[in-house]
């Protein structure tokens, strides 16, 4: 995977420089720009789905006439997709995209140390020996944001580690990035604010989910209610929020906000009504076209 997770730290840790080394800013921006380049991807994706929508009574039609025959209804499906000029596969390669990458950030977000910050191998290993003498347990997975939390608290030393972290900073308004959220009720002596990174992940895929409802109900009144689990979504993302560091859970929110505000435009100005009513037109004046050839092809045959 180091071949995808290398060029990705690359950039974040580019941008975060053009940020004054904040780690944040670095991450909200990639993460904007990588939904920027997928937009002609998401509007075809949305193109694919209101023409599937479109051709529902024909696809019905050619399941009816064919349900038996599975293989003739399959070569009957093809061609009506292929004269509709419609994709298969339409609503399956943005995700196919997007997903590697998704995940690759989410690696290297939990991985600063080696593809952020270009530590060593060895200062992490050691970092890594030194938390544990610290807290008497192994260190699994992902741990390359516990062993930032100990440097940055002092706990454990690192002068090459403590150098990188000079250049990069993982502080978001007073929340630091490389903590774990927690909720303590002792705001008079021990007051923290990282839980507030897993309710803005909440809050983020709530607000999307809301505003995507209501614009799927203004353009397909009739299609199937998905109510139930788009809005059981963001309470699995405060979960999770609350499971995973502050940096991941900031990327979460980050991808949810602006992901769902770009959806949204798109099935704005892509929605069913209009995209189906713009086919139509095109259609008819088609229709009028070919009736006009027609009639001028019989008026010559007549004239002759």
């Amino acid at each position: 995977m180091d071949f995808l997770l290398k060029p990705l730290g690359w950039i974040l840790e580019q941008l975060a420089y053009l940020f004054n080394g904040s780690f944040a800013w670095s991450v909200f921006v990639f993460t904007l720009i990588v939904n920027i380049l997928m937009i002609p991807l998401n509007i075809k994706t949305q193109k694919s789905s209101v023409g599937q929508m479109r051709i529902r009574p024909k696809m019905d039609a050619l399941k009816q006439k064919y349900g038996d025959d599975k293989q003739r209804y399959q070569t009957e499906l093809q061609k009506l997709y292929s004269e509709e000029n419609i994709s298969m596969s339409g609503g399956c390669l943005p995700m196919l995209i997007r997903l590697p990458i998704m995940l690759g950030v989410y690696r290297v977000v939990l991985s600063p140390l080696k593809y952020i910050m270009g530590v060593s191998e060895t200062a992490i290993a050691a970092g890594k020996a030194a938390v544990e003498g610290i807290t008497g347990s192994t260190l699994n997975g992902y741990y390359e944001l516990n062993i930032l939390e100990y440097v940055e608290k002092s706990k454990i030393t690192s002068p090459e580690i403590s150098q990188k972290m000079s250049e990069i900073d993982f502080n978001f308004f007073g929340i630091k990035l490389t903590d774990s959220p927690k909720f303590n009720i002792d705001i008079i002596h021990n007051f923290e604010l990282s839980w507030l990174i897993p309710v803005l992940a909440f809050a983020a895929a709530m607000l999307t989910s809301i505003v995507s409802m209501k614009i799927q109900k203004r353009n397909n009144p009739d299609a199937p209610s998905m109510s139930g689990m788009m809005l059981t979504m963001p309470f699995i993302s405060l979960i999770i929020g609350f499971s995973v560091s502050c940096a991941a859970g900031f990327y979460w929110a980050c991808s949810s906000l602006i992901a769902g505000a770009i959806q949204s435009v798109i099935q704005i100005y892509y929605g069913p009504g209009k995209m189906i009513a713009s086919q139509q037109a095109k259609e008819l004046i088609k229709r009028n076209k070919e009736e006009k050839e027609i009639k001028a092809k019989v008026n010559n045959v007549t004239e002759k």
